[in-house]
């Protein structure tokens, strides 16, 4: 087998895909995996044991960046392609490489519209991002089953880096990841939520991870058990503070599946999406049946629901105090 992993985008979609690999090599030992993600984004398989080479697609060049992927890729005689993107440029890779393969597409568009726009659920319950992604490759032979952490793999200099920041500000003991951002902001328990889950823990240590343009988080400056690291760290310093975390609180965003594939106790506050779901035990899934649930594909919006993000709203900082202290 000489397969090709085609995964493009997000960050938490990606992150999820990790598993992909050790999945199959798990079947098929000798399998050579090769994976083609965003340029951007390849930093997050770089170090992974279960690729045997990565390719990058680099945004800024455009179409021409995607034909000279393409003219490379088809000398590598694929046996195998798994699209696990299925956008216009997986097809074209997928259709350019000309051979027949064996092929598997995970993304169902029909069964997402229906489910977005009509609320007709045929994916399986509890949703669960990793179980569709994997499950597909069923037929190839491969029963279903999730591979152990950790999927996320980390460099001993990233490691270093994250400690000597988490000690230049102070942070010398056990800590709770927060992850108070998403892309979208219907998908965010709101700060003042966050305010209050902080205060109700005085005698705990909260990090907050966050992008540079996350400046509401500075809100939380206020509190003093609170070091604010928005901004302050990339991709993979993240990952390797959230891996140092005792655990982690998290909205739908890329650090709850770092979380995920690194195999550490976090709350997911799940909100209007339905496809970022969590899969592990380690995870424990706050949620709420409400019938405007999912309201978007990515939690873009717009709220449906006269009582406003009540999705997420409904969340009292009590309540994720209490499930915090329980997998604590």
């Amino acid at each position: 087998m000489k397969l090709l992993i085609i995964r493009f985008s997000s960050i938490g979609d990606l992150t999820q895909a990790l598993s992909i690999p050790s999945f199959v090599k798990s079947y098929v030992p000798k399998a050579q995996i090769h994976f083609v993600t965003r340029g951007d984004l390849a930093q997050l398989l770089e170090n992974h044991p279960n690729i045997d080479k990565l390719w990058s697609l680099e945004k800024s060049l455009g179409f021409s960046g995607l034909l000279k992927i393409i003219s490379e890729l088809r000398t590598e005689d694929y046996t195998h392609v798994y699209d696990a993107h299925n956008n216009l440029r997986s097809a074209l890779i997928r259709l350019f490489l000309w051979k027949p393969k064996k092929l598997v597409r995970p993304m169902h568009r029909l069964k997402r519209y229906l489910l977005i726009q009509w609320h007709i659920n045929l994916f399986e319950k509890p949703f669960s991002g990793q179980r569709d992604l994997i499950k597909p490759l069923e037929k190839w032979g491969m029963p279903f089953r999730l591979p152990e952490p950790p999927q996320l793999f980390l460099n001993s200099e990233v490691v270093n880096q994250a400690e000597q920041i988490l000690k230049q500000h102070g942070v010398n003991s056990e800590f709770i990841a927060l992850a108070p951002s998403a892309t979208y902001e219907l998908k965010r328990w709101p700060i003042s939520y966050w305010h209050n889950f902080v205060q109700l823990n005085p005698d705990k240590k909260f990090v907050v991870l966050a992008g540079p343009a996350d400046d509401f988080t500075n809100e939380l400056n206020s509190e003093t058990n609170v070091i604010n690291l928005t901004g302050k760290t990339n991709l993979l310093q993240s990952a390797a503070i959230v891996q140092k975390a005792k655990a982690v609180v998290c909205n739908d965003t890329g650090l709850l599946h770092f979380a995920e594939q690194l195999g550490k106790p976090a709350i997911a506050l799940m909100g209007p999406a339905p496809f970022g779901f969590p899969s592990r035990p380690s995870t424990r899934i706050l949620e709420k049946d409400l019938w405007c649930r999912p309201c978007s594909k990515h939690g873009q919006g717009p709220c449906k629901n006269p009582n406003f993000q009540e999705c997420l709203r409904s969340f009292s900082a009590e309540e994720v105090s209490k499930n915090l202290e329980q997998i604590l």
